[in-house]
């Protein structure tokens, strides 16, 4: 019996349920359908099109060798996989399963026409799986995280088949390159060349990780030092499952040595769970007084400017800016960065974290619905699981306590003779300082936009006022 396999974002061909029990019917006919209209506003951004583009065209490759290929079709996906069903006569379609809004909402008209059948290897263990006492699901972490370990770890990764049985006959497919998912004109995509998509690589990467996973802990933190796993873009994608990272991470090492890494691989399955309870959680906020939050005007004027002084790296506190220009050259910043970065917006500049997530979703290529949603709203102490808003992280001295002077010098260049001491906060340095290392400030490398203490206090106002 010929089959679909539904392929979204789960570009690879080993521990893929989908792929396995489709090969193990019959004939396979593998499809990815780039469906910008069902997501809304929340269509795929920029920067994971540039990754969706090489990795669709590894995953072709890959099918290639076992003998299959893939079929690109363009429009809503169950409307498309639906119609290629019924005109080769096909009722059976496989897919993992995603939880994203659009994607609950495709799934549920696809399976209202055909049977579609829905595997699991998204996630470490599918929404639900662990809960409260009561039966609900958990909405805080910690122990949500105890409670899923009690389940884990997930079972062994599945091999790749040897070989796709090919159908009959090949439906008709779009061309990869008339998608044009890569940026042309300009190419802001070329600093992209730090990463390699594709199954292959992701792999590998996730091998190199695994030997400096000790590091991992102690490293976390600090930007200056290569020793986050970068492995997000790759999860993201689906290039590698999440039971294939911990294996490879866990196998044969102490459990002190890893457990703070597979508790942040587990954060993906927490997030996936909010937005199940919540699907709307990018867009609304989990804690009504946020609602009455008088955010800063960004259409015009000096709200605009602070805005975009933050999406360019121009702030004028070195921390931040290195993150947003490291973000924007490669399309992914260093995680203890991105919490920096993020409470800069909503704290200091006193702007809609929706507006930071939204940035985020274009320029990231590891832009997660679940992840970015819940890391925003817990960066802006809005969310059910969240970092109170009146804790506020000081970039002033974030930047020194993670050690974060040779980050700053790679993506602040213009202040790389300044001292270890005075990088961190230029305008502090001193007129000899800053005469040495060749800068004035508001020529060179701006001032700041805010002085941290008034904009501290602007914003416990401001949020006084909205919680009554």
């Amino acid at each position: 019996m010929t089959s679909i396999i539904w392929f979204r974002e789960d570009l690879r061909l080993s521990d893929q349920a989908a792929l396995r029990a489709a090969a193990d019917e019959g004939p396979v006919i593998p499809v990815y359908v780039l469906d910008d209209g069902s997501p809304g506003h929340w269509k795929m951004g920029a920067a994971q099109r540039w990754w969706l583009h090489h990795s669709l065209r590894s995953l072709a490759a890959d099918l290639d060798e076992k003998g299959s290929r893939l079929i690109l079709l363009r429009g809503e996906a169950s409307v498309k996989v639906g119609a290629l069903a019924d005109k080769l006569g096909i009722e059976r379609v496989h897919a993992l399963e995603h939880f994203e809004p659009w994607w609950r909402k495709q799934q549920d008209k696809l399976s209202d026409r055909l049977e579609l059948c829905l595997h699991q290897g998204k996630l470490l263990m599918p929404p639900g799986t662990v809960t409260t006492n009561s039966g609900d699901p958990y909405k805080i972490f910690t122990p949500f995280w105890k409670s899923l370990q009690q389940v884990l770890p997930p079972g062994e990764p599945q091999r790749t088949p040897q070989r796709l049985e090919a159908p009959d006959e090949w439906p008709d497919s779009d061309r990869l390159d008339d998608w044009k998912l890569l940026p042309e004109s300009p190419n802001w995509a070329e600093g992209f060349d730090a990463w390699t998509p594709g199954e292959a690589a992701a792999r590998r990467a996730v091998r190199d990780f695994a030997d400096r996973v000790a590091d991992y802990d102690d490293g976390r933190n600090l930007p200056s030092e290569d020793l986050t796993s970068q492995l997000s873009p790759h999860l993201h994608m689906g290039e590698v499952s999440p039971a294939y990272v911990w294996h490879s991470v866990a196998a044969n090492r102490q459990w002190q040595t890893v457990e703070t890494f597979l508790s942040e691989l587990a954060w993906r399955d927490f997030c996936s769970q909010t937005i199940t309870m919540f699907p709307d959680y990018g867009d609304e906020h989990g804690r009504d007084q946020f609602e009455k939050m008088d955010w800063t005007d960004t259409s015009s004027g000096e709200g605009r400017e602070h805005l975009q002084a933050w999406q360019q790296g121009r702030t004028g506190y070195p921390i931040v800016d290195a993150g947003m220009r490291q973000l924007w050259h490669i399309g992914w910043m260093h995680n203890r960065v991105r919490m920096i970065a993020a409470q800069f917006l909503i704290k200091h500049l006193l702007i809609d974290w929706r507006e930071g997530e939204r940035w985020f979703w274009d320029t990231l290529v590891d832009a997660d619905y679940g992840n970015n949603s819940q890391n925003w709203q817990w960066s802006a102490g809005a969310g059910i699981d969240s970092h109170p808003f009146h804790r506020m992280m000081n970039p002033k001295t974030q930047s020194p306590k993670w050690e974060a002077a040779g980050y700053i010098r790679e993506w602040v260049p213009e202040l790389a003779a300044l001292s270890d001491k005075d990088i961190h906060v230029p305008w502090e340095a001193g007129e000899d300082a800053l005469d040495a290392a060749g800068i004035t400030l508001g020529k060179e490398y701006p001032e700041p936009v805010v002085e941290h203490q008034a904009a501290r206090e602007r914003a416990l106002s401001t949020y006084r006022k909205a919680k009554g």
